[in-house]
């Protein structure tokens, strides 16, 4: 339902900012902050003009004696909002007074992609929406379907996704580590850490063929071993980066101007974190230990011994520190995987659902017609559901998955931890500056590609 503007009497109004608007007409009062926010928000076409201009109108409120809030967009390609995310700053001075996010500019439609092809081509997709971190993705998705599969993957299967799970971990978090220090000043951070990280993706390439979104995990296990000499490439490796941790917190932890930026910024107390959903080093950096490899071990994390990192200042300095650690932490993981791989197959052998070996192709028919049904027309899953939780290195990231007994999914839904960790954007940055507000978003790490999945 539409109405005409009650000024000119010209064009049609949306209902909301229609009530807004008219509202303050009648009350001879300036627009309040949620009015504010629904006029600001509200999409319109040439059509509507007229609305917006009545809108911008009424935040122009020029009677005597009113200050007047700045209504600033930071967004949707500032390279302070961690991708294409839009950020509605209400202003008074620099003084944040709301912050409205508004997503959406990267929609993918992936959780759909993933319901039109088959339970086998869905690997494929899912590792493009947190793409920091597309073992995590991949993982959630093939133990959901192996779930439904009632499948057994072999522990040196289990062992290597862990591995890899870690390392993604790391490369995530100086993805972070790197970009913040940049958006804050530090700017020699951002080189260091990327050349570690680039080390990783070396490591990625030489296992899965590519440096971002592999396919390395099936459903069932992994695609192949190891190559030769990874092992040793990663030791070599796990034995150097703890000195790289130590040069980043040398120019950090102590650092007057970082702590400045840093310390007492972004505090929000845990009890209303958990109220939002909110997982990963921004809870435990308010001293909840919720942490997936501990509470609920998947793919054998609970032979490994390792500590989950937590600090009880829930400010963006504590967020730093726990990110620190897990880095820390999770290399004494991959030591210990390095150390006790068990031998034996890397993918369950079940025909119906895994590829046949690649040499027997060249020799068995039977193995031919198997790979050629299983990539053309895919595997069946029986009728059912099921939810996979893992720790992803932005909180948990599950996925569930309905199955009608075809080929396809029925349903895909994945719990990405940065569309739930950004609901903690407005009431950590409310009353802080707008150069608090960088540091904000920054220390919550949220990844685009898995909030507009």
């Amino acid at each position: 339902m539409s109405t005409t503007d009650p000024r000119t009497g010209n064009f049609p109004l949306a209902a909301e900012s229609r009530e807004a608007i008219e509202g303050a007409l009648r009350e001879n009062r300036a627009l309040t902050p949620t009015e504010r926010v629904i006029a600001s928000v509200e999409a319109y076409t040439a059509e509507e003009a007229a609305e917006r201009t009545l809108a911008n109108e009424m935040l122009a409120d020029t009677r005597p004696g009113v200050r007047q809030p700045l209504l600033l967009n930071l967004g949707p390609n500032h390279p302070s909002t961690h991708g294409v995310l839009r950020l509605i700053v209400e202003l008074d001075g620099e003084v944040v007074r709301e912050v409205t996010p508004v997503i959406g500019y990267l929609h993918t439609g992936i959780e759909k992609q993933c319901e039109n092809k088959t339970w086998w081509q869905g690997v494929t997709l899912v590792t493009r929406m947190d793409y920091l971190a597309p073992f995590a993705n991949i993982k959630a998705y093939t133990m959901s379907v192996e779930k439904l599969l009632q499948m057994e993957v072999p522990p040196r299967a289990e062992w290597i996704r862990v591995l890899l799970a870690e390392m993604n971990r790391v490369a995530s978090h100086l993805v972070w580590l790197g970009t913040s220090g940049l958006e804050l000043g530090a700017m020699s951070v951002f080189f260091y850490c990327y050349r570690e990280r680039d080390e990783l993706l070396d490591l990625f390439e030489m296992v899965s063929g590519e440096r971002m979104n592999h396919r390395y995990f099936q459903v069932g296990g992994c695609a192949q071993d190891l190559p030769p000499g990874f092992i040793e490439r990663t030791r070599k490796f796990v034995k150097e980066m703890p000195k790289r941790i130590d040069e980043y917190e040398a120019l950090l932890t102590g650092n007057p101007i970082w702590k400045d930026r840093m310390v007492g910024i972004g505090v929000l107390p845990a009890d209303q974190l958990l109220a939002l959903g909110v997982t990963g080093p921004t809870l435990r950096a308010a001293g909840v230990p919720h942490d997936l490899r501990k509470v609920a071990p998947y793919s054998g994390y609970e032979h490994f011994q390792f500590e989950v990192p937590t600090a009880t200042e829930g400010d963006c300095y504590a967020r730093y520190l726990v990110r620190v650690r897990e880095m820390r932490e999770s290399l004494k993981i991959i030591e210990q995987v390095l150390d006790g791989l068990p031998e034996g197959p890397t993918i369950a052998d079940d025909r119906k659902v895994v590829l046949p070996p690649r040499e027997e192709l060249a020799y068995s028919m039977e193995a031919l017609i198997h790979h050629f049904k299983l990539v053309s027309e895919g595997f069946m899953v029986p009728a059912g559901e099921a939810y996979a939780p893992i720790e992803s290195p932005r909180g948990e990231m599950g996925c569930y998955v309905v199955s009608d007994g075809g080929p396809k999914p029925h349903r895909v839904h994945m719990r990405d931890p940065s569309f739930v960790n950004l609901q903690a954007t407005a009431p950590l940055c409310k009353g802080t500056y707008l150069a608090d507000l960088i540091a904000i978003v920054a220390t919550l790490d949220p990844v685009m590609g898995g909030v507009d999945r």
